[in-house]
């Protein structure tokens, strides 16, 4: 078939990325000062024994290219190692921590991006109006607002209001699976908001964008000079033909679900993969930190594989 080649062009490009990444991930946290063996020893009365003894429980007797190959051969056998932190595998620690983000970086992920595309087209539609101008100008400031100050100005305004740190009430005991589910959505109201509000404008622009474009064409001004009704006109011919930055956009923000908001989950104290990370710096956890980087390399790179074939479907010129 004549798309083979390039199919398998872009697999094997993926495949080397994650090679090139696991490469890098391992050589990152060997170039940094200091260790975690260094910091246990700094504790009071921790003796020259119990430092040898760390030193090769994790390894780090061996020489470079021996750590190396053993990373490579754990981590082909899915073997991430175990946590510094907890003592803990890595990888039961990132299903946990996964299975925390997804939900709620979800959520925020698609609302942003169906209010960014409705958004944009009807800026874009309706260009030099009312609803362009409100549109366009409401996004920029979103946007021009980093993510830390939004989360702070909402955890202040509604503090009081909705609950605004973890993911459920500690203090509910032997709540019906019904009430559990109710205090989970109310836990998460905030951090979606957030999450909505940072992440809507840009796909507004990016959207607004991409229709004008398409809109311009000549083959868009045939169709309206035949007597296309606008609502065919935007929905058989001008949407179709945007969809390639609105697939970029889209695979972009599952991206995003996977690495999580880390100031966001920081913010309201979410128990996500952001966190987790953000924990294992804070603790020089290195295992966790290997771990969690090269999970979400290997899935954004497959994300942006999934959207590169979504391309060669949508556009076939593209070969390359």
């Amino acid at each position: 078939m004549r798309s083979a080649p390039y199919v398998w062009k872009r697999v094997g490009f993926a495949l080397l990325t994650v090679y090139v990444s696991l490469t890098f991930n391992f050589l990152l946290f060997r170039v940094l000062p200091g260790s975690p063996v260094s910091r246990i020893s700094r504790v009071p009365n921790a003796s020259s024994e119990l430092k040898d003894a760390l030193i090769a429980q994790f390894g780090l007797d061996k020489s470079l290219g021996e750590q190396y190959l053993l990373y490579l051969q754990q981590t082909l056998h899915g073997n991430l190692g175990i946590s510094y932190a907890n003592r803990q595998p890595v990888i039961d620690n990132l299903v946990v921590a996964f299975s925390n983000t997804i939900p709620m970086v979800m959520t925020g992920t698609v609302l942003a991006l169906v209010i960014g595309i409705v958004l944009g087209v009807a800026s874009a539609v309706r260009r030099g109006g009312y609803i362009d101008h409100l549109g366009t100008n409401i996004a920029v400031l979103f946007y021009a607002f980093p993510t830390q100050f939004l989360g702070m100005m909402i955890l202040i305004f509604f503090a009081g209001t909705l609950p605004s740190a973890g993911m459920s009430d500690p203090f509910a005991i032997g709540g019906s699976g019904w009430e559990n589910l109710v205090d989970r959505i109310r836990h998460m109201i905030l951090p979606v908001l957030t999450l909505v509000l940072t992440l809507f404008a840009e796909n507004v622009l990016i959207v607004r964008s991409a229709m004008l474009e398409t809109l311009g064409e000549d083959y868009i001004l045939t169709a309206r000079a035949k007597g296309v009704s606008r609502r065919r006109l935007i929905r058989a011919h001008a949407l179709p033909n945007a969809l390639l930055p609105i697939v970029t956009l889209v695979a972009m923000s599952l991206g995003t679900i996977v690495t999580g908001a880390i100031l966001i989950e920081v913010i309201f104290s979410w128990p996500g993969i952001g966190r987790t990370l953000y924990m294992a710096v804070l603790k020089r956890d290195y295992p966790m930190l290997q771990g969690g980087f090269l999970a979400i390399t290997i899935v954004v790179i497959a994300f942006n594989l999934v959207a590169d074939l979504i391309y060669f479907k949508l556009d076939p010129r593209i070969t390359s």
